[in-house]
């Protein structure tokens, strides 16, 4: 899920930026600083949104750099627990897939994908034993995030696809068409048993 959050820290700027005016220092050494930035417990940052406040500045002895007390705000993403995502798959493996969700990488198992057998294919998919389903690079889905480990420097977020309303896009649309076509079925045979029934008791 996608936050704003404001954080105070201590910014070192490099002696390279030392011609830049203050506020542009900081904010370049934020961009360079924050770039790619994961923490456990702020999240993913995707980018610094603006410098909110600037206290003195403090030259270290032997560092040459300066250091600035600062406010800014970040846009951050932090991964979810029953989050539901959207993202295009990125690689196909014979253990699962892998889906870029935009800020980061999700992956599937290949138990996950789908409510099926699944099998990896000589064409580079996954690919459904019953329902003829594939997956393939490109393709756009839905997942759910069921798992969130932060074991090394990026988490590794687990996802799931095999729960109604999720997976492959054109499979969602698949499902909602057959629910309607079946549902349109039986409202004609409620329908058609009232009337029946209505005809009865005239009859009598």
């Amino acid at each position: 899920m996608f936050y704003l959050t404001e954080v105070e820290d201590h910014i070192r700027v490099d002696p390279k930026l030392f011609g830049l005016p203050t506020v542009e220092a900081i904010d370049k050494q934020l961009e360079e600083t924050y770039i790619d930035h994961y923490d456990k417990e702020l999240g993913k940052v995707v980018k610094v949104i603006e410098v909110l406040g600037i206290g003195e500045g403090v030259i270290i002895p032997g560092d040459g750099a300066a250091y600035y007390s600062t406010k800014f705000k970040l846009l951050i993403w932090k991964p979810d627990l029953q989050e539901i995502v959207y993202g295009v798959i990125a690689e196909i493996t014979d253990f699962g897939a892998f889906i870029d969700i935009g800020v980061m990488r999700g992956m599937i198992h290949i138990s996950q994908t789908m409510d099926d057998y699944v099998s990896f294919s000589k064409a580079n998919s996954l690919l459904g034993k019953s329902s003829k389903r594939a997956l393939k690079q490109g393709d756009l889905c839905l997942a759910r995030v069921v798992a969130i480990s932060h074991k090394g420097d990026d988490p590794k977020i687990g996802l799931t696809m095999r729960q109604p309303g999720l997976g492959k896009l054109e499979w969602i649309k698949e499902d909602q068409a057959k629910k309607e076509k079946a549902a349109k079925i039986a409202a004609k045979a409620i329908d058609k048993e009232a009337k029946s029934a209505k005809g009865g008791k005239k009859k009598k």
